[in-house]
């Protein structure tokens, strides 16, 4: 999704009318609610919203048995349509089938079959432990659906960021508005004109369209908004979140460290580290966006890197149908522009008329420098060069959290140290990317790279409200009698001992 539109600044006069014999001057205020009434008449997508908004009420989504059918109908989507899905990607992404299959579509059916695997025991109540003054009651937590929910997606993996998502919300019994990246067009086409037909469209449809489009769908109420994209795009959805008061999940991104110890294997680092980091053509989120170790360190995985390159790729990467491209000129030029952060070591080349930029390897960059300052998202990747460990993690503890941090070394002491005294995400010892594999572990950011979690259980939960409840009998008021006026010093201490927590596993010796 690129950059919304920024909204119009609030007049300090507006159109009046005649009262009273004087003209009525509006207010910023009353200019902003009169703007809100007018775009509210005229928004494109009420009549959908109040269309899913009344399928949600009749409490169509509820029933697992509704939940389990659509889960299934995605997945024969998945199986169905993945060869024009596979024909998308490469067109949108120059994606080969091998990376689009295990990243985009057997991801996605990872997903829907754990969750149709686990969707019985997801729903159950939860019963809970209960104090005195309620040990015959019924305490329990109740799994509700939320609502009617958004999901905005990004165009570096398609499918993946728009249907992983997408089966949390329909096996936690939402209604959802589905809106692909407008940036990946034949990735949204398929989805737009072929997931309708699976999936119920009384509870279900597809978003299309660019900035303005998504700008005004926001101008709506939802119950939960999902958004994976930018910093700057996340801001500006939490903005129009707000204005309802919507709470919602932010994946974003962010400048993933990844520190290279002079104690590892280093042929078999650099192989892991080309591979995770160029994946994609270098367009993961979670991909290392730079190589932090000492001078000597470098010195040493510098020929090993050239070496995997050279064996993925080939003497001429760009003729590899294994290697990627830029989604458009827009984000050729910002990453060709990096290139001239300090010293090109390895590849460099570009094409323009084909969105290329080779493998690329930098060295001598400075902290100052725009490809250290900014997420990188293409196939550049910066080394940095610190003293030693102690400096790489207090460099990497004064940046933001990123979305994930790496660390390898044959000491296992030093990975554990990287991922005890830094902050991010994820972490992945000894690997990269491998621990988004796992339906098991929550994925998502810290601070600056986002809030929230999926995958798995975590998409469930995340669209899921967790609800108190708490069922009592008519009966035994007698014991109700404690709580009720006129107070007394003996009830009180009475009701004190029924409701109180105390401290476990503690011997006071008197």
């Amino acid at each position: 999704m690129g950059s919304l539109e920024e909204a119009e600044p609030a007049a300090t006069e507006g159109p009046g009318r005649e009262r009273a014999g004087r003209p009525l001057t509006l207010t910023p205020v009353n200019v902003e609610g009169w703007r809100y009434c007018t775009s509210k008449l005229m928004n494109p997508y009420s009549g959908r919203l109040k269309s899913l908004r009344a399928a949600w009420l009749s409490g169509k989504t509820r029933p697992i048995e509704y939940r389990k059918k659509q889960l299934e109908a995605l997945g024969r989507f998945l199986d169905e349509k993945k060869s024009d899905l596979f024909h998308a990607l490469h067109e949108d992404l120059r994606k080969s089938a091998f990376e689009s299959e295990i990243s985009e579509v057997a991801f996605t059916k990872n997903e829907v079959m754990e969750t149709l695997n686990n969707l019985d025991s997801w729903m159950k109540d939860e019963y809970m432990s209960k104090n005195l003054a309620t040990k015959f009651d019924s305490a329990f937590i109740r799994k509700d659906p939320i609502g009617v929910v958004l999901i905005i997606s990004a165009y570096n993996y398609p499918i993946n960021i728009a249907l992983v998502p997408l089966v949390g919300a329909i096996a936690a019994g939402n209604c959802v508005v589905l809106k692909p990246s407008e940036l990946s067009s034949s990735t949204e086409r398929v989805l737009t004109e072929t997931l309708p037909s699976y999936l119920d469209p009384e509870t279900f449809t597809v978003v299309t369209g660019g900035p303005e489009e998504t700008t005004k769908l926001l101008e709506n109420k939802f119950d939960y908004i999902f958004f994976t994209g930018s910093r700057n795009v996340g801001k500006i959805v939490m903005t129009a979140a707000a204005q309802h008061l919507t709470p919602l999940t932010l994946e974003l991104g962010g400048k993933n460290p990844c520190y290279v110890d002079e104690s590892c294997n280093f042929q078999n680092a650099a192989n892991r580290i080309v591979w995770g980091k160029f994946f994609n053509a270098g367009q993961t989120c979670i991909a290392p966006d730079y190589v932090i170790c000492s001078i000597t360190t470098r010195e040493k995985l510098m020929p090993c890197l050239q070496k995997a390159i050279h064996e993925f790729y080939g003497s001429n990467p760009r003729e590899s149908p294994d290697f990627g491209r830029l989604v458009n000129n827009r984000s050729f030029q910002r990453v060709r522009a990096l290139l001239k952060s300090g010293q090109v070591a390895i590849g460099g080349e570009t094409d323009e008329s084909d969105c290329y930029i080779a493998p690329t390897v930098l060295v001598d960059v400075k902290e100052s420098e725009p490809v250290m300052q900014e997420e990188v998202f293409g196939p550049i990747l910066p080394i940095f060069t610190v003293a030693d460990l102690d400096e790489a993690i207090q460099f990497i503890k004064r940046r933001d959290p990123p979305l994930a941090a790496y660390a390898f070394s044959s000491n296992s002491k030093v990975v554990n140290r990287v991922l005890d005294f830094t902050s991010s995400g994820g972490f992945c010892g000894n690997d990269i990317l491998m621990h988004m594999t796992l339906v098991s572990l929550p994925f998502g950011g810290v601070g600056y790279s986002g809030f929230g979690k999926y995958h798995g259980k975590f998409t469930f939960d995340t669209f899921t409200h967790y609800r108190a409840s708490l069922l009592r009998g008519m009966g035994m008021e007698s014991l109700n009698t404690l709580r009720y006026p006129p107070y007394a010093n003996r009830n009180l201490g009475l009701l004190l001992s029924a409701t109180s927590v105390r401290r476990t596993g503690m011997c006071t010796l008197q």
